[in-house]
């Protein structure tokens, strides 16, 4: 027994000599060793000859099964407008007011909508072109060579009995160190000082955490990033998008209190930084919210507040709508555009399908996190301007620079019913469009 302990202790002592030297301190500089990097590389290496050898397994064996397509309907890209303008420019004269046939149209989309809407296909995983050698990642996985099943075999045990106990590991050392260390800053009086040792523990811990995930992020244009009293904006995928954005620099986060671990990291953490969270009562009253979070950025020395105006979890091809209420407080809005790797594992978080525990399980047996953050210009409502339109402008700027769709639906369709305003918009396009056409 006492040589059992013996060896424990050995193990913890090496242990904690790694992560000191290893991980904690390259974290508080912001350092890379650059092991990630190369881990990186290898697996770029290992897919481009699994894609290889998938496409000449196809081409010797005719019968194998193709991969599914991304898309079902291939839908024309003009407006109702538009569309409703060709139909009837084929009519003959005087026959442009309203006729029966509209109603093709509208049967048309309705089917469509059936079949493939733009809405439901934005909260479930993308299927991948070629396969990353997960199985959870491709439903057409179906036996090709001997030497690729090894591969996939010993990428499963990589993965599982190496990388994920030691991520886990290191995913629990970020988070009580961040519990221990934003408790103990929180004893200290208001000081500059406090505010130094608070944005020094939270980037270490942020750090170990996105180690924990072999994360391997590039910043592009950190001219741009948020400063203090402004407000963060950004697509939301993940739950990992705090830490991914957390890892160059602090914010104030803003949410409602849970309970359990989730609610022991709030309190700690918002002794320490002044972060803005609310009660449930609170979240039901906008008044308050809007408040509390205009009294925030009125203080120009408080951390920018990190926002993601969507509201929910999209599978990273799309933006969908930025609910305006972010975009009433005022101030200076920063737009940032993340875009995720599905090579090495996919990010999204499908909250209807799975909970948090076997999120981050999937994300932690995946092979990384490969992810590409863009800070854009700083924006402000401007002249004329209210707050529905300058949350459409900053969401279009922030899908272009991603490479992502620009789309106008709510993301809480996904659990909810189409509310009367959306159906009444459209019914009152198609009555300017007869009334125009009546004109004529």
């Amino acid at each position: 027994m006492e040589n059992l302990w013996y060896v424990a202790g050995i193990i913890f002592q090496l242990w904690m000599f790694v992560v000191v030297f290893f991980i904690m301190l390259p974290a508080m500089f912001g350092l890379s060793l650059g092991v990630t990097e190369v881990y990186i590389q290898v697996l770029v290496k290992i897919l481009e000859w699994a894609t290889l050898r998938i496409q000449r397994g196809r081409q010797e064996q005719p019968s194998s099964p193709v991969p599914l397509h991304t898309g079902i309907i291939e839908r024309a890209g003009g407006s109702m407008e538009e569309e409703m303008w060709q139909l009837r420019c084929s009519r003959p004269e005087g026959a442009r007011a309203f006729c029966l046939s509209d109603g093709v149209y509208f049967c048309k989309k309705g089917l469509e909508s059936i079949v493939e809407d733009q809405v439901t296909q934005r909260f479930s995983s993308e299927e991948l072109a070629s396969w990353n050698l997960l199985t959870r990642t491709n439903q057409n996985f179906y036996y090709i060579s001997l030497r690729l099943t090894i591969i996939w075999g010993l990428g499963v045990f990589v993965r599982y009995c190496i990388l994920l106990p030691f991520r886990i590991a290191l995913a629990s050392t970020g988070l009580s160190w961040l519990v221990i260390g934003t408790t103990l800053v929180g004893f200290l009086p208001e000081s500059s000082a406090k505010n130094w040792l608070s944005e020094l523990v939270h980037l270490t811990c942020y750090r170990i955490c996105a180690r924990g995930l072999s994360a391997t992020i590039h910043y592009h244009n950190k001219e741009n990033r948020p400063q203090k009293g402004g407000i963060c904006v950004a697509n939301h995928t993940t739950p990992i998008d705090v830490v991914i954005l957390a890892n160059d620099g602090c914010y104030a986060m803003v949410g409602q209190t849970h309970g359990g671990l989730l609610g022991i990291l709030q309190k700690s953490m918002v002794r320490a930084c002044p972060h803005v969270w609310f009660e449930r009562s609170e979240m039901k009253d906008r008044n308050a919210v809007t408040r509390r979070l205009r009294h925030h950025v009125a203080a120009k020395t408080k951390l920018p507040i990190l926002i993601f105006p969507e509201g929910t979890c999209v599978n990273n091809t799309s933006v969908m709508m930025f609910k305006k209420g972010s975009f009433e407080i005022g101030g200076t809005i920063y737009p940032v555009a993340i875009k995720y790797d599905r090579r090495f594992g996919d990010a999204f978080w499908n909250s209807s399908k799975y909970n948090i525990v076997s999120y981050l399980l999937h994300t932690m047996t995946s092979w990384a996190i490969v992810v590409n953050v863009w800070y854009l210009p700083p924006m402000t409502i401007q002249d004329g301007e209210d707050a529905t339109q300058f949350a459409n402008r900053v969401k279009s700027v922030i899908a272009h620079q991603g490479g992502l769709l620009d789309l106008a639906w709510d993301g809480g369709l996904k659990r909810y019913k189409v509310k009367d305003s959306l159906k009444e918009e459209q019914q009152k396009m198609y009555s300017n469009i007869i009334v125009g056409q009546n004109d004529i």
